[in-house]
């Protein structure tokens, strides 16, 4: 993603672990960069301009709102004084006949809340669930108000997210026939969130008790007046993070547990502890068919983050027979017609006398409209006007690599967007700019975004790698991760798989107008058939950066290894991490070693769909 302005980063520290290296050689690009002002770097492929909570601004706004309210309400019900008005009967039904006509194969359920002021979150979240379940075969997902009596008979499991914290003003919309056939029902009921003491007052408090072995009425956010500082989650023997900022943490729900002969053993899948006290409570219990996860774990996400349990959990109501494995993978990114050609050729030597599979992302045609890195003269190179570059790109789809097509231009116009205006640093297919705190902001979609205009920039892309000999690729990364609904969907309909982390917008799941100002960014574990309806593959521990730049830290090998070992903890996961090919090979060796020394085994990017 980050290409020539990246390269201006090498310092001259970096030189000389280059030169420590034995004859390791700049690119061009570096070479020039560092005999001029070094300016701004690029963002890299993470969640950037999304709001550190992995949502849009906007979202993000109301995220303290939403957490004052939400406790407020927890506390009214604790002292009694939460008034909730049951939800309406609902005006269909569902015959036997349509109980018994369950969905072919695996299928999940997918109930999201859309009622009160942030009834939006309800459905950012319910993308979140419907892309991770689409890994493991079809998923319908609709506003739990919908629900109808029998429906979690049709599917494999259900899933639902509880967002909005029903009482006072904002009636409960969970239907009474919901709350009942979760209790009935053998099939797997995943419950995410809030209003799990809604269905023990639905069906009976002793008798949730006596099925489930815990009380939710009992059960809060808060102990001693306070969320306290959750700040890890223990599952499957590896540490996980959680870092929330102060006023932005709903807490974790602790669980009243019930003893006595009458009750079931719960069984506690993850452990929450408090950096403060030191104390635990459980994440995520499960009792019968019922799994409850005491959080949304979609907010403040990182690469080792307690996300990871529930990206796990899922294969126990969706796939329980899924066989132990791990898998890597390793791609180069923004390698353009500017490329070292050297360069290419000795990462490729590496990766080759490793006998490791790879994707190398490249950028058909190279534009520097403001001449920013050639003394304010404007510059374009194709593909085809860059023959070395070419043999290089042929001499590594030779030794392993898979091509892929990683944007047009990857910038936008003539103008900076938000650094330089030239390829590799910019954004293509979303405007963003820089704010005054050091902060990268999505602007939303550039103001031509079409189908047409999307459809165009691809058709151009593959026609350059046509006219410079080169096969067409299958698979494609979007530029800094950032697109519209819109172009996603085109994307989808040129390439068999998209590689990379993706924005998710509000209206989606609807069918209604997408709204470009809410969205949540996420990334995945495995490969995913995503609600777009695209196959996405993953890309979930980052990339090497050695440097910090606009508020995020420096990425060094050993930050990559470690979030590699927290994704142990999914069972049939992918440790998916990129490389800037203009860096020396010393750090993608010491990255790749540690990777394999956990056990993980490295395949090709055609693989993760499997």
């Amino acid at each position: 993603m980050r290409g020539r302005t990246g390269a201006s980063r090498i310092s001259v520290v970096l030189a000389v672990v280059a030169a420590l290296l034995g004859g390791f050689t700049l690119s061009t690009g570096a070479e020039a960069a560092i005999a001029q002002d070094p300016g701004r770097p690029g963002p890299a492929h993470g969640l950037q301009g999304v709001g550190s909570a992995s949502l849009s601004g906007a979202s993000t706004s109301d995220l303290k709102s939403w957490v004052n309210a939400r406790l407020a309400n927890d506390r009214k019900r604790r002292a009694g004084t939460l008034t909730v008005t049951p939800a309406p009967a609902p005006k269909a039904t569902v015959t036997a006949a349509q109980t018994l006509a369950a969905a072919p194969g695996t299928s999940a359920l997918v109930l999201y809340d859309t009622t009160g002021p942030y009834g939006h979150l309800g459905e950012l979240y319910a993308m979140a669930i419907a892309n991770l379940a689409g890994h493991f075969g079809t998923v319908t997902a609709k506003p739990v108000s919908a629900y109808t009596a029998g429906m979690v008979e049709q599917y494999t499991s259900t899933v639902y997210v509880g967002s909005t914290y029903y009482g006072g003003s904002i009636p409960d919309a969970i239907p009474a026939a919901f709350y009942q056939d979760a209790l009935k029902t053998t099939k797997p009921v995943n419950w995410v969130g809030d209003n799990i003491w809604g269905m023990a007052n639905a069906v009976g408090v002793e008798n949730f008790k006596k099925k489930y072995g815990w009380d939710p009425t009992n059960s809060y956010f808060e102990t001693g007046g306070s969320v306290g500082n959750i700040n890890q989650v223990t599952y499957k023997n590896q540490t996980l993070t959680r870092k929330i900022p102060a006023g932005f943490d709903g807490g974790v729900l602790h669980p009243a547990v019930v003893d006595g002969p009458d009750y079931p053993d719960i069984t506690e899948l993850a452990q929450a502890k408090d950096a403060n006290s030191g104390a635990t409570s459980p994440w995520a219990i499960r009792s019968g068919n019922l799994t409850y996860v005491g959080e949304i774990p979609f907010t403040y996400v990182s690469e080792s983050d307690r996300v990871i349990v529930f990206e796990d959990l899922l294969f126990d109501s969706l796939a329980p027979a899924t066989t132990e494995r791990h898998r890597a993978f390793v791609r180069l990114e923004d390698v353009s017609p500017k490329a070292d050609p050297a360069q290419l050729r000795a990462i490729a030597d590496y990766l080759y006398a490793q006998k490791i599979p790879y994707g190398i992302n490249v950028i058909p045609t190279y534009t520097d409209p403001k001449g920013a890195y050639n003394n304010g003269v404007a510059e374009t190179v194709t593909l085809a006007q860059a023959p070395q570059v070419v043999s290089a790109l042929k001499y590594m789809l030779q030794r392993g690599a898979v091509l892929m097509n990683h944007g047009y231009t990857h910038q936008y116009a003539k103008v900076a967007n938000p650094y330089t205006g030239a390829t590799g640093d910019d954004f293509e297919f979303f405007r963003a700019h820089v704010d005054a705190a050091d902060n990268v902001i999505y602007d939303g979609p550039v103001a031509e975004d079409s189908t047409i205009w999307a459809q165009t920039r691809v058709t151009a892309a593959l026609n350059g790698f046509t006219l410079a000999g080169l096969p067409k690729p299958t698979l494609w990364t979007t530029p800094h991760y950032a697109a519209s609904a819109t172009d996603y969907k085109v994307f989808g309909q040129n390439y068999t798989a998209r590689l990379e982390r993706s924005l998710y917008f509000a209206g989606t799941l609807s069918g209604g107008t997408v709204n470009p100002a809410r969205y949540i960014g996420q990334f995945f574990p495995y490969s995913v058939k995503d609600v777009y309806g695209t196959t996405v593959l993953p890309e979930n521990i980052g990339n090497y950066e050695p440097e910090p730049y606009n508020n995020h830290p420096a990425r060094l090998p050993a930050d990559l290894v470690n979030s590699a070992k927290a994704n142990l903890a999914v069972r049939d996961g992918v440790a998916s991490f990129f490389y800037h090919p203009y860096y020396p090979v010393e750090p993608l060796k010491q990255t790749i070693e540690g990777i394999k020394a956990l056990g993980y085994t490295f395949v090709g990017p055609t693989a993760l769909a499997q």
